[in-house]
């Protein structure tokens, strides 16, 4: 079990797990990108993720953010703490959430943030404090819309034959590449690349079967390298050569 209180640093590199306790995470400077239960948010000052435990995590800062991280140990912890506020601080921690703090909820925030949190006095009974103010209420944060998949998908087929990064996409929807790609796998179930892939070789076959294109032509047109580079993709993707798709059409119209 990590200490009760600490801080953390987060970077560009993301984050997915997740751990056996329930875990908050509040922003003390910077922007975190959170994704939890297929809801994204950005936690920075005066804000915080409620992660209860067996949740799996997304998160990263492209910029660098600043964290203090209150580890729960278990229901007993809360139990002996809090005293009749367990039961409300028990309902708080029982979901994911994107939460607002009061102003007075920051500034014991902060404070714990500059005090020698690794003395197990304050470490305990300042944890305990700040979750008895949580207890007393919060305000949920505004929830993500959702990404914009049509101009997502109309981005895509403009440039299949082009180089696409990830960062690009992200653009499209205004988040950081982090926060984009848990989205993304999120609502559609693939990575944002996967779904580039998937295109690419859709659409080549819809150009093998359509057209009388040369191969190496078509490959360029849906973004390949070379000819072997999409004669293998097509392989992959449906057990066949360009040259049998085209056969097996051809057949399949006679």
């Amino acid at each position: 079990m990590p200490p009760i209180l600490s801080l953390r640093h987060y970077n560009h590199d993301q984050i997915v797990h997740s751990h056996q306790h329930t875990q908050l995470v509040f922003g003390l400077r910077g922007q975190l990108d959170f994704e939890m239960d297929g809801r994204g948010s950005r936690i920075q000052q005066q804000q915080l993720a409620v992660v209860p435990s067996e949740t799996r995590h997304a998160c990263g800062s492209v910029s660098g953010s600043r964290c203090l991280i209150l580890d729960i140990p278990d229901d007993n912890w809360l139990q002996q703490r809090l005293g009749h506020h367990s039961e409300p601080g028990r309902r708080l921690l029982e979901k994911p959430a994107a939460l607002h703090l009061s102003p007075a909820q920051s500034q014991l925030v902060g404070w714990l943030a500059a005090s020698p949190i690794n003395d197990p006095v304050i470490s305990e009974q300042g944890a305990a404090l700040l979750l008895a103010s949580l207890a007393g209420g919060c305000e949920p944060a505004m929830q993500s819309s959702p990404l914009p998949l049509a101009a997502i998908h109309a981005h895509v087929e403009r440039h299949l034959g082009h180089p696409l990064e990830v960062r690009d996409l992200a653009r499209l929807a205004g988040l950081s590449v982090p926060r984009f790609h848990a989205r993304f796998v999120s609502e559609t179930g693939m990575t944002p690349m996967e779904f580039v892939r998937r295109r690419r070789v859709q659409q080549g076959r819809e150009l093998l079967i359509g057209t009388r294109l040369a191969v190496a032509e078509i490959a360029a047109r849906v973004g390949y390298a070379s000819q072997s580079a999409f004669t293998a993709a097509l392989s992959r993707e449906f057990g066949m050569t360009p040259r049998a798709l085209r056969r097996e059409s051809l057949d399949n119209r006679g």
